[in-house]
């Protein structure tokens, strides 16, 4: 089985820096012109599945990038799983992350632990933390490597910048770095190849629009934070995310119950 990992196109949350998390928004223009350049060059992939969150903007992407595809069945079914919907940020849902108009209710710095502690971060009220979408979206992987009628497919998976990092906790080798660098820019795709109960990752964030529309805190994973951001008022990224990423966190197993306050 080979998998695809679409993140959704661009948003107006992305686009005014805010945290996207459940809030069902629609695609900006722009997210809906990369979503048809994306689902052009994968025009000639056979899907046999496809799989979205129920989130519009992932929906949608879905939809768009099918439109495109003359390899795929016109009929396909797209199947909504809220087990790969985006983190759910309670509280802070939509409140803006960015130095100019900057609204969570701790300090900035604080909020840079997001990313250098990952695991362990889970400053807002109600909502989940990291650990819980790891755990649901990993539910969701295993149950789709175990479908003996896909064994032999390729299905696409239309999600979010946080759920794909989380959906591949399982697969990297090395998850002791959650974000991997960055969070995945829209539209990015991840190639997961599932054979007999193994996880390989073939292909890591590679977007097939020109990559000089990615905004900088995308194209340069070294991108701070905590230093002056000149991108302030392009594309948010991840489903508004700061680009404040330092040492990821630990890899311990965060299914594992373990005594904590709920968020």
């Amino acid at each position: 089985m080979l998998v695809y990992l679409v993140r959704h196109g661009e948003t107006p949350l992305n686009r005014e820096r805010r945290l996207g998390g459940w809030t069902d928004v629609p695609l900006n223009d722009n997210g809906v012109n990369l979503a048809k350049v994306t689902g052009k060059a994968l025009a000639d992939v056979r899907f046999d599945a496809v799989f979205s969150s129920p989130l519009q903007r992932a929906r949608r992407t879905a939809e768009l990038v099918l439109a495109e595809n003359a390899a795929s069945a016109p009929s396909l079914e797209i199947v909504l799983d809220e087990r790969i919907k985006e983190i759910n940020f309670g509280t802070w849902e939509a409140l803006r992350i960015d130095r100019e108009g900057y609204e969570l209710p701790v300090p900035i710095e604080d909020y840079r632990r997001f990313f250098t502690e990952p695991l362990e971060y889970c400053q807002w009220k109600g909502g989940e933390s990291i650990r819980d979408v790891i755990a649901r979206t990993g539910e969701f992987l295993r149950e789709l490597a175990g479908r003996e009628d896909l064994a032999e497919a390729t299905v696409l998976v239309a999600m979010h910048g946080l759920a794909v990092r989380a959906l591949l906790w399982h697969v990297y080798e090395d998850n002791s770095d959650f974000w991997h660098g960055k969070v995945p820019p829209n539209l990015a795709v991840n190639i997961v190849r599932i054979e007999g109960g193994e996880f390989e990752l073939v292909e890591e964030d590679k977007v097939y629009y020109d990559d000089s529309l990615i905004p900088d805190f995308y194209a340069r994973p070294e991108t701070r934070f905590d230093k002056e951001d000149s991108s302030a008022g392009s594309n948010s990224d991840g489903d508004g995310y700061s680009p404040a990423f330092g040492s990821a966190g630990p890899a311990e197993d965060p299914t594992e119950e373990e005594e904590r306050d709920d968020p």
